[in-house]
């Protein structure tokens, strides 16, 4: 029994190292199972069993008669979402605040010449989304802009806890643009912020619209326009 547990256990580590490396991307289907028991060297209880600890802790899903799909490349992350599964839109957008502030201020004062080619680059890109009104484009490209800034912001325990709670980022994010409370220009004087060098102006810029979100400026369209429990859970 041991031995079999070490064998399932050394197989668990090398079909999680190809999801958090990269090698199966979030969304595409793993190998099939005769594939699997080839390329591990392992025997096909084994896979199995390996397969299936990976689809309990949230990294792989089986979809019937379609295999078996990356779903996570995080176990945090997969925790974390659950965690917050009952969370509301008012809880996500308060946590964001406290992130995505001191991410905007380190950013600008570490952004390298890289750093704003690609914040430039998301930008235009979610303006761009924005102007067409697509909305899976809006999110998506939205969310790929503040992901740039935190990345820019050099903390790799930062850019940690925003990666771990990115699905209920990502599902905020597209409440805000179905109710309406973003405009395609609306980030372009935080980019440009950053872009400058301006630590004060960029974290102002940050605060002020989700503070917006929150209702405690005067800007229309925030949280406070409907009652919480109207809000789609996370």
């Amino acid at each position: 029994m041991p031995r079999r547990t070490g064998l399932i256990d050394s197989t668990v580590e090398r079909l999680r190292a190809n999801i958090t490396s990269g090698h199966w991307p979030v969304g595409t289907r793993i190998p099939p199972e005769p594939a699997l028991v080839e390329q591990l060297g392992a025997g096909r209880n084994t896979v199995r069993e390996a397969v299936q600890s990976l689809v309990h802790a949230g990294l792989l899903e089986r979809r019937q008669g379609s295999g078996t799909y990356v779903l996570s490349t995080s176990e945090a992350a997969v925790s974390m979402s659950r965690q917050i599964a009952d969370a509301g839109q008012r809880e996500v957008v308060e946590v964001r605040r406290a992130l995505e502030i001191e991410a905007a201020r380190l950013a600008a004062r570490r952004r390298t010449p890289a750093d704003v080619a690609t914040l430039r680059e998301r930008r235009d890109e979610r303006s761009a989304a924005y102007l067409a009104g697509e909305i899976d484009a809006m999110v998506a490209t939205d969310l790929a802009l503040h992901r740039a800034i935190v990345r820019s912001a050099g903390n790799p325990v930062l850019m940690s806890l925003y990666e771990n709670l990115i699905d209920a980022i990502g599902a905020n994010i597209r409440f805000n643009f179905v109710t309406d409370v973003h405009g395609h220009d609306s980030h372009d004087g935080l980019v440009d912020a950053i872009v400058a060098g301006n630590a004060d102006s960029a974290a102002r810029e940050t605060s002020l619209y989700l503070s917006a979100l929150l209702g405690e400026t005067k800007t229309a369209g925030s949280l406070d326009a409907a009652p919480l429990a109207g809000a789609p859970r996370l």
